[in-house]
């Protein structure tokens, strides 16, 4: 919009004089407040509707517009920032596991922070992870945080699981196609405790398509495993091979060797309820 069209805008759009805004020796309207002028003479002796002058924002009134586009900014923030998180997580308490809620027992967590800070040159250089180690490490946890810290910047995630894949594919014999290409169509594709689906021969040939498409499409894949690195590297048979030799070339693989926070928690939890009982013992 040219500066004459915006003076027009401006004159359409003009509010009253505030009680004590004043007017200065150049014969333009001041603000009261922030003693800054609130009009402006046309450049070049134009005039408009037999004005020579338009209406301009002060420090105030340029402060009160501010605020409330700041505010209109970060309502439609949040509400795109929980579309993603109820498109792209497959279970709600995925939504706590953040940086922010982090226990701090995980000595790779560092890594997970490293990948999305880095996420520009983690995309464009298409750089997955294979985060493998024991159960309750907290592996899931690692692969939330760096989905959580990407929607926040709104940036689309999905991180679900082959279980819950193979049940779509078989509702959807007819989509499958259009299925998987959405799933690839994700900047970032979490896949959760992989390894554990059924190994039925219809189930590998169905995680080898979502894998390969994946690589396709040259988007980064996060994967968790509770398959050992001596596995991934030496499958039991050929359909296997075919999975791992993919995973293996998209991903990089990160050992995560925390404390099993599950055992953990189960002993901090007999611990508390020791105490609601008066300190007595309790045998499970």
């Amino acid at each position: 919009m040219c500066d004459y069209n915006n003076a027009i805008f401006r004159l359409a759009t003009a509010q009253e004089a505030e009680p004590e805004d004043y007017t200065g020796e150049d014969g333009l309207l001041y603000c009261g407040s922030c003693r800054q002028p609130k009009e402006a003479y046309f450049a070049e002796g134009k005039t408009l509707f037999g004005r020579d002058r338009h209406p301009k924002e002060c420090d105030c009134q340029r402060k009160r517009r501010e605020t409330l586009e700041a505010a209109d900014w970060e309502q439609k923030h949040r509400e795109e920032v929980e579309r993603l998180k109820r498109k792209g997580f497959t279970d709600p308490a995925m939504r706590e596991w953040t940086f922010g809620n982090d226990n701090g027992k995980c000595p790779q967590m560092h890594k997970a922070y490293s990948y999305a800070e880095q996420w520009e040159q983690i995309s464009t250089g298409n750089y997955g992870l294979i985060l493998w180690g024991n159960v309750g490490t907290g592996k899931s946890y690692f692969a939330g945080c760096i989905a959580n810290a990407l929607m926040e910047r709104e940036i689309s995630v999905c991180m679900t699981n082959f279980a819950l894949i193979l049940n779509d594919l078989a509702a959807s014999y007819k989509d499958r196609n259009e299925y998987i290409s959405r799933l690839c169509s994700f900047p970032l594709l979490i896949l959760d405790d992989f390894g554990m689906e059924r190994g039925t021969e219809y189930g590998l040939e169905q995680v080898y398509n979502v894998i390969d498409s994946r690589y396709r499409s040259r988007k980064p894949l996060i994967v968790t495993t509770n398959l050992t690195l001596e596995e991934l590297q030496n499958p039991e048979d050929t359909p296997h091979a075919r999975i791992y030799d993919r995973l293996i070339e998209m991903c990089t693989p990160v050992r995560i060797t925390g404390e099993n926070f599950r055992k953990a928690a189960a002993r901090e939890k007999m611990e508390q309820l020791k105490k609601l009982l008066n300190g007595k013992e309790i045998c499970l």
